[in-house]
């Protein structure tokens, strides 16, 4: 049984019309920092006529504005793989570690959630486990909006966490360990095989928060991917068909994840070397205790203001991975 046509035609439609306003957006951008920068020059062109030392502020002023926002607009132009204009499937796992690894999981939950809303995409709960005495032990999101995976791909691998617990009546220093995991959600136009006789679908009741039907009809759903073992499950959709549905997106999306995953590794095979897979490998720390500091291993980004990003200030984080990579994969001269 499948959900009406009307709903994937809806959603195809949304999509599109997401992707014109955005490509819109970019153009009135382009030709508002064209506009700004011939301001800039006419003023410049001014003062020195006029000899007019006035306008020295004003015009540092507008001069670092105009850069801020053409390496803004620079970074949008990068995001050019097909994949990048997707929304986003966030999963976050905590670690060994119990209660602390659960707490640091419910953070980084918040964190993800807090930089959505400011970067205006839309966040919808799939799947919600919480942890046996605080945090959570899993919880998997959609991040819907124009280039939401482009953004969010530099988030995927493993996060680290130093801190004195609150959870520790000693108040000693400990260590947490989450994975978070970043997947392009995959539209039913791209072509990804899945053979129904290789589906195992188990329903269960919802367990976590959500409207009245929540733990008193079936309508979570489980469903294993028997070839590869991969199992993803939705609960916070209104019915089981719904369920279903959101489900078999998100298998799609980790098969085709996976798929670009084998693909990259092959070409780093080709030219000998060393995969380096992000799941699995410490990307970030963010370290409370004995200083305040957030850095990437991979960029060497870094800062000492971990309040503003916990609450979602994640934007030099991204910059600076997306950066590296568009260097990385630059032609030698």
């Amino acid at each position: 049984m499948t959900a009406p046509d009307f709903w994937d035609d809806n959603d195809k439609a949304q999509s599109v019309i997401s992707e014109m306003n955005a490509i819109k957006s970019t153009v009135e951008k382009y030709e508002k920092l064209t506009a700004d920068h011939e301001d800039l020059i006419t003023m410049l062109e001014l003062a020195e006529e006029e000899g007019d030392d006035s306008l020295e502020a004003e015009l540092t002023q507008g001069v670092q504005s105009l850069v801020d926002r053409v390496s803004e607009f620079e970074l949008t132009l990068l995001l050019s793989q097909p994949y990048d204009k997707l929304n986003a499937i966030l999963e976050l796992h905590p670690g060994a570690g119990g209660t602390e690894s659960q707490d640091w999981g419910q953070m980084l939950y918040r964190m993800y959630t807090r930089w959505a809303e400011k970067s205006g995409f839309k966040v919808e709960l799939l799947d919600y486990l919480p942890g046996d005495e605080a945090g959570i032990k899993s919880v998997t999101i959609s991040v819907k909006g124009y280039n939401a995976y482009g953004y969010l791909k530099a988030e995927k691998g493993v996060h680290r966490l130093v801190r004195i617990s609150p959870f520790d009546a000693s108040g000693r220093r400990h260590t947490s360990f989450v994975s978070c995991d970043i997947m392009p959600e995959i539209e039913d136009d791209i072509e990804i095989e899945i053979r129904t006789e290789d589906l195992k679908v188990d329903t269960y009741r919802a367990s976590g928060a959500g409207g009245q039907h929540i733990n008193k009809t079936e309508s979570a759903i489980r469903i294993t991917h028997i070839p590869s073992g991969i199992v993803v499950s939705c609960q916070t959709q209104r019915s089981q068909i719904q369920n279903r549905e959101q489900a078999m997106k998100m298998l799609r999306s980790k098969l085709y994840e996976r798929k670009i995953e084998e693909q990259q590794k092959h070409l780093a095979e080709i030219r000998g070397e060393q995969s380096d897979i992000a799941w699995g490998s410490q990307i970030r720390s963010y370290v409370f205790h004995p200083y305040s500091m957030v850095k990437d291993h991979r960029t060497g980004v870094e800062t000492g203001n971990v309040g503003a990003v916990m609450d979602g200030d994640l934007n030099a984080f991204i910059d600076g991975y997306l950066r590296s990579q568009i260097k990385q994969d630059a032609p030698e001269e």
